[in-house]
């Protein structure tokens, strides 16, 4: 679970706290909070029936076929879209330690960043190949402990290698706002994923608990990372802070690598929910067959591959991924269908003025958010 939820995000929230200000932090709080709320309200809806097993179960549950395709259209995309940002992640920072090595692919010449994301998908192959989760979640273990030792290093290059932490920033920055609260978002894009952790759980009625301790230590790490890039970069910090660390530093190479872990467990996880909406919709003497399955990762993988070249930058993925899909995904649908299942609406309370809350500031940060990242792609075309 914390894998799953510390995921990228953690090496874009210096940057979104540099173009929302000091006072953004209580944004990434409440953000988080939503997040884990939304989380629960998915875990109440699958309780509902023994039948359901995914995400896209509950929207059918909810809301009938229309709600399947809806939900499955949305998740699918927003986990694609991760997917991608976790290749475009390996490709830049490893582009930046060797920034003169090339790959030829026969009569094909790559240049750095892009024969990165194909090593870096030649690296995480094995792991899509695993279907057990319990499996993964000991190969998480690598990927959680590689997120600490970014934020070490991070720390490190401000005490250590004489930068030091002068970047004072802004208090406010309300233009910066949208971007902001994208990537805020973006980093608590994994409810898709909630529903077979927790069908995967040998003791189910510890969710609750599993799921508030990792929103806790990621939404911890979260703020810490966020506070050391911008106390030591300022504005000056880049889409993902470990692009700042200089190369010539032992701590800034052991970050860089050490990225590599976090792909690993992640992106098996994450392709997961793919993977198995793909299988559902094959005849049914295919859908049993582990050899069909695999195929299906690996092409999954391989347009990923594909896809993380051809886009211009991380911050476009993560911010419109963060206003459109993580939005829906993990505050929108999760608030709809638990009013539809358990018909809330008709008696005002707490749990029904909290649900009203969160799904009318979704519909806002989804219009102002997407709106900021197409100016932005349009401004620097």
């Amino acid at each position: 679970m914390v894998i799953v939820v510390s995921g990228i995000g953690i090496l874009s929230v210096p940057y979104a706290l540099s173009s929302g200000g000091w006072l953004s932090l209580t944004i990434l709080l409440l953000i988080a909070a939503a997040a884990c709320f939304t989380g629960f309200l998915i875990r109440k809806c699958m309780d509902t029936d023994p039948a359901i097993t995914s995400y896209n179960d509950i929207a059918a549950h909810a809301f009938g076929r229309k709600g399947r395709v809806i939900a499955s259209l949305f998740t699918c995309l927003e986990l694609y879209f991760v997917a991608t940002g976790l290749l475009i992640m390996e490709g830049d920072n490893l582009h930046k330690i060797f920034p003169n090595f090339s790959l030829k692919l026969g009569s094909m010449a790559l240049d750095g960043r892009h024969s990165f994301i194909v090593l870096a998908g030649l690296v995480i192959l094995p792991s899509v190949c695993v279907n057990d989760l319990g499996v993964l979640s000991y190969v998480s273990a690598g990927g959680v402990i590689s997120s600490l030792i970014i934020v070490i290093c991070v720390f490190c290059d401000g005490a250590i290698n004489g930068v030091g932490f002068h970047g004072k920033g802004r208090l406010l920055n309300l233009s910066g706002m949208p971007t902001t609260v994208s990537l805020y978002t973006f980093c608590y894009g994994a409810h898709a994923v909630f529903p077979p952790i927790y069908k995967s759980m040998r003791k189910k009625n510890q969710f609750p608990k599993v799921l508030l301790i990792s929103f806790v230590i990621c939404t911890i790490t979260y703020m810490t990372m966020a506070t050391l890039g911008y106390l030591i970069y300022g504005q000056n910090v880049q889409s993902q802070v470990t692009l700042n660390l200089p190369t010539e530093k032992v701590s800034s190479k052991v970050a860089i690598y050490t990225i590599l872990a976090g792909p690993i467990a992640k992106y098996a996880l994450t392709i997961m929910p793919i993977a198995t909406t793909i299988e559902s919709r094959l005849p049914a003497n295919y859908q049993d067959s582990k050899s069909i399955s695999i195929l299906i990762r690996i092409s999954l993988l391989a347009i990923s591959v594909v896809s993380a070249a051809v886009l211009p930058s991380f911050q476009l993925v993560a911010s419109l991924t963060g206003a459109i899909l993580v939005v829906a995904v993990s505050f929108l649908f999760p608030c709809l269908c638990y009013l539809k299942i358990f018909k809330v609406y008709m008696n005002w309370g707490f749990e029904l003025v909290s649900i009203v809350v969160i799904v009318l500031i979704s519909v806002v940060v989804g219009v102002l958010g997407t709106y900021s990242s197409i100016a932005q792609t349009v401004k620097h075309a």
